[in-house]
């Protein structure tokens, strides 16, 4: 038995699922969030249970809400669950209605209400449940409370069929629905009437499915005549005849139902954005958070834990290796792929994990709390005047995890322009894979303003990318810009095991990166600096990875690091941003000499680190990167334009700031 579960954004429906199924997915307290399908088996093994993503309406409005009609349509799906969020009743039933007509049973799970009786609204379960004519069994997704009755109710066998004419539209429509049965009769196994209506509202996933049922030119002839029909007699067009015809049963059923509401004090959310959303006070609060993050991240909690754990693989675990390598009479060359290629190249990535975790706990708790969803509003301003809004800057904030998932994110931004520039400009923004570097050369030559450095690294990808969304939304990619609308949820304290389960699912991809993809990359990038043009084990500056280099140091000269070693590990970044790190492991590894961030000041000057870290910020994005690039545009074309844009804006920023700061006497 297949269980679709739907609901707008933010009424809990993740959580919901995570509760039913016992599995974890991505909670974050903002819309977005689920841009694809997500499955799972209820905890009583009686049924999958198939987690959409939040919409407002089955007649979508962008690629992730397409998800949801396409599934409704090409999917036999045997029942539904409609999550509702208590506090927001009437705005939520506009899709409830849509899914009863669709014709499969559904139950309702009636979520936050301990959020509606906090807001004064109270809500009588039975009633509105008679009213609407489906079961209700109200929950709390994030506790668990009411969910195993829920589950028990849509997974037993006894659901009925839904109520397809539950609202009445007038004779006008009622007519034109019945005309459309009588030709899709026997050619469809869906509601015949929710189809009917749904192409009535212009629905253009519906308009296909009719149309490779039916002739498309009658199709539309038929429509427009109805279109016609109710425009001549109510002097409005077809969509908003039935969206009203959609409100006044909600009101009706909410007169019905007998929902009460109470005055109380005025809610804890809205005194606080009353600060935080504040148009002066909103964007300091979002950079003193970021900058109170990154300090707690370096200064703070990770870097002590970082030292213990380099301190562990160079130390406690290379003395080991090396003890069981001579007693095992292993030979120089496997000693030397052990320790100088795997130890080196996969524990100088590995160290900074307690960074990386710390910092994506911070993020969680962000996300989690509701803060995030404020961030979007407070640059709907900014973002506004380069062609964009709001909710292209939800993305962009994903991409500070991975620039992956926030690729992936720009589905939920309804006009293909805006789609399309949110997509080349997210991997401008820092994620986490680039902070290892970060940490390693902060940590070697600005000691005293690490969480300083980082932020203007993190702002400076913000800047960089709102100014390329105004040249680009100006020259190549003009179009009208979208109206900004974004559901802001009440602030809510986290729980721990969100946190860690949230936390972690965004560390693991960092940790199974390194014990594979870095580990293969590693031994590789051992190989070529081991080898070279007149045989093994040569010295470095004679291995075929110095060649590599070498062929591109005088590239780099002008901005700060004409070094071989430099463009060897920049070469390996296009793999992996972590990549970097173990191919410096490699290069620069010394044993019983200075760590590796001693041995950078014989290379580096503070000006030329800096320069390095914003080149690493903006140039090429990585491989998995640009293949979803690919994926989501589905355009050769605009792949190639998001690694030469990205390769000559890197070249450039970074030249001016090295030239500049030299000029400005910087060294």
């Amino acid at each position: 038995m297949d269980i679709a579960l739907i609901g707008n954004p933010n009424t809990g429906k993740t959580s919901l699922f995570n509760t039913l199924t016992g599995s974890y997915e991505y909670v974050g307290n903002w819309s977005g969030v689920t841009v694809e399908k997500k499955v799972g088996i209820f905890k009583n093994n009686k049924a999958k249970l198939i987690d959409l993503p939040g919409i407002y309406s089955l007649n979508p409005l962008s690629k992730d809400e397409g998800v949801v009609t396409q599934f409704l349509l090409s999917d036999d799906v045997d029942k539904t669950i409609n999550i509702l969020d208590a506090s927001q009743l009437e705005r939520n039933l506009h899709l409830t209605i849509q899914l009863i007509e669709y014709g499969k049973p559904i139950i309702i799970g009636l979520n936050m209400i301990d959020v509606a009786e906090k807001r004064g609204i109270h809500v009588d379960e039975e009633k509105l449940s008679t009213a609407i004519g489906v079961p209700i069994a109200s929950v709390i997704a994030r506790t668990g409370k009411g969910c195993e009755h829920l589950s028990e109710i849509v997974t037993s066998e006894s659901m009925s069929q839904s109520n397809v004419h539950f609202v009445q539209y007038g004779n006008e429509i009622e007519d034109a629905v019945l005309q459309l049965h009588e030709l899709l009769d026997g050619k469809t196994n869906l509601s015949i009437r929710w189809l009917a209506i749904q192409l009535f509202e212009d629905n253009e996933y519906v308009k296909k499915y009719i149309y490779d049922c039916l002739d498309e030119k009658s199709v539309s002839d038929f429509v427009q005549a109805v279109k016609n029909t109710v425009l001549a007699k109510y002097e409005t067009s077809l969509e908003q005849f039935i969206f009203q015809k959609r409100k006044e049963k909600i009101h009706q059923i909410m007169e019905q139902a007998a929902i009460t509401r109470t005055e109380g004090k005025t809610p804890l959310s809205e005194k606080i954005d009353a600060v935080v959303t504040n148009k002066i006070l909103g964007l300091p609060i979002f950079f003193l958070l970021m900058y109170l993050m990154f300090m707690l991240t370096f200064d703070g909690l990770g870097t002590p834990l970082s030292d213990w754990l380099d301190g562990f693989f160079a130390g406690t675990l290379t003395n080991l290796l090396n003890g069981w390598l001579d007693a095992a009479g292993a030979s120089e060359f496997i000693h030397s792929l052990i320790l100088d290629g795997i130890v080196a190249g996969v524990g100088g990535v590995l160290v900074f994990v307690p960074q990386i975790f710390i910092l994506f706990f911070f993020i969680s708790l962000l996300e989690d709390s509701g803060y995030m969803a404020r961030v979007a509003l407070v640059m709907d301003r900014v973002m506004e005047s380069v062609g964009l809004n709001g909710k292209a800057f939800i993305p962009m904030i994903i991409g500070f995890g991975c620039n992956v998932p926030g690729i992936m994110a720009a589905r939920t931004i309804e006009t293909p322009k805006e789609r399309l520039l949110t997509i080349l400009l997210t991997p401008l923004m820092s994620c986490s894979a680039r902070l290892p570097i970060y940490a390693l050369f902060v940590g070697a030559f600005f000691p005293g303003k690490k969480a300083l450095v980082v932020l203007s690294l993190y702002i400076l990808g913000i800047i960089v990318a709102l100014i390329l969304a105004k040249i680009f939304s100006s020259t190549l990619l003009k179009g009208e810009t979208s109206l900004f609308v974004i559901e802001l949820p009440p602030y809510r304290l986290p729980q721990f095991q969100a946190l860690w389960r949230s936390t972690w699912d965004k560390g693991k991809g960092f940790v199974k990166k390194a014990g594979t993809f870095i580990f293969a990359g590693s031994v590789f990038i051992w190989l070529l600096s081991y080898a070279g043009p007149n045989g093994l084990n040569v010295d470095l500056d004679d291995s075929y990875l110095a060649v590599i280099g070498g062929i591109l140091a005088p590239l780099f000269a002008p901005i700060g690091f004409a070094t071989w070693q430099a463009g060897a590990s920049l070469i390996t970044g296009f793999l992996a941003k972590e990549a970097i790190i173990s191919t410096m492991n490699i290069i620069y590894f010394v044993p019983d000499e200075a760590t590796l961030q001693g041995l950078l000041a014989n290379y580096f000057t503070p000006l030329a680190a800096y320069s390095f870290m914003v080149f690493i910020l903006l140039y090429i994005p990585c491989l998995a990167t640009v293949a979803t690039i690919y994926k989501e545009t589905g355009s050769k074309k605009w792949t190639a334009f998001s690694i030469g844009y990205a390769l000559v804006i890197a070249y450039l920023l970074a030249l001016i700031i090295y030239q500049g700061g030299k000029l400005l006497g910087f060294s």
